[in-house]
């Protein structure tokens, strides 16, 4: 790692004559930066991850109270939809059955429509749950306690990363301010010493 290799120049340049200013300056820029990226990236991950946590699982809790697992009867199978699930390309979860159903809500309310079951081979009669808010309309399945942490885990460490990143591709953009200033201090001198180079007795 650059910054590494630069940070080992702090003792190697520390007593050398032939040490220039922006080479310590490099050295110490990549300290910076690795300091960065060893402390500040894990608090960042961690306070994003926390955070991301709070939010996810306050959701959780919302969704599990705004959502309902109640019991729906099959009146009888539908044809297949372009939009259901490819039997022979879908997982075992993937794969439901189209039928008409009907179900009572939990406000009392009954419903009858077309839903999506997990019966393999659903007979009129049959039973199967479902998910419904109050009203019984239906509605995804309320995200899960462990999928939130999860996510909430990704979140920080996705935010450690990037804070990483971003140090280093600062690190990078100060060095490269640098090696140009130092190019342009080069192309001065050289153009003062220019008109005089090679010849004898020049400078005195």
């Amino acid at each position: 790692m650059q910054a590494v290799r630069a940070i080992s120049g702090l003792w190697r340049w520390r007593r050398n004559p032939l040490r220039r200013a922006t080479d310590l300056a490099e050295a110490w820029v990549a300290l910076a930066a690795l300091l960065l990226m060893l402390l500040a990236a894990p608090v960042v991950g961690a306070l994003v991850g926390g955070s991301t946590e709070d939010a996810l699982q306050r959701s959780v809790r919302a969704q599990h109270e705004a959502r309902h697992l109640v019991t729906a009867t099959v009146i009888r199978k539908l044809d297949r939809s372009p939009l259901d699930a490819d039997p022979e390309t879908s997982s075992g979860r993937d794969l439901r059955t189209r039928v008409l159903a009907d179900w009572t809500a939990p406000d009392g309310t009954t419903h009858q429509g077309p839903v999506l079951s997990s019966l393999k081979d659903p007979r009129q009669g049959d039973a199967f749950r479902i998910w419904t808010d109050r009203h019984g309309r239906m509605v995804p399945r309320p995200l899960d306690s462990a999928t939130a942490s999860t996510h909430a885990v990704l979140a920080g460490f996705g935010a450690a990363l990037a804070t990483a990143g971003l140090t280093e591709c600062g690190r990078r953009l100060i060095v490269w301010r640098m090696v140009r200033r130092r190019y342009a201090h080069w192309d001065q001198a050289w153009e003062k010493a220019g008109p005089d180079w090679g010849r004898t007795g020049a400078g005195s």
